[in-house]
C-alpha cells in the first residue's frame, strides 16, 4: 500500500522550521527506500483522519 505523507498522521507542519515535517525517525535503508520513490511503504503510515474519533463515538 504506497499512500502519500501528506494524508499521515505523523506528516505535522513545523513552526520553526516553516514546512511539513515526518515525526517518525526512518533509519537508513527506510530513507533511502523513501528518497528513491520506488512504491516505498512506509511501516509507520496512519490515516490522518481527523473524523474517525467523532466516528468512534457514536
Amino acid at each position: 500500500m504506497s499512500t502519500g505523507c501528506e494524508s499521515c498522521a505523523n506528516y505535522v507542519y513545523d513552526d520553526e522550521l516553516e514546512c511539513y515535517v515526518c515525526l517518525v525517525d526512518l533509519d537508513e535503508d527506510e530513507m533511502y527506500r523513501f528518497l528513491s520513490g520506488t512504491n516505498y511503504s512506509c511501516p509507520y503510515f496512519r490515516l490522518d483522519d481527523e473524523y474517525g474519533v467523532v466516528r468512534h463515538q457514536n
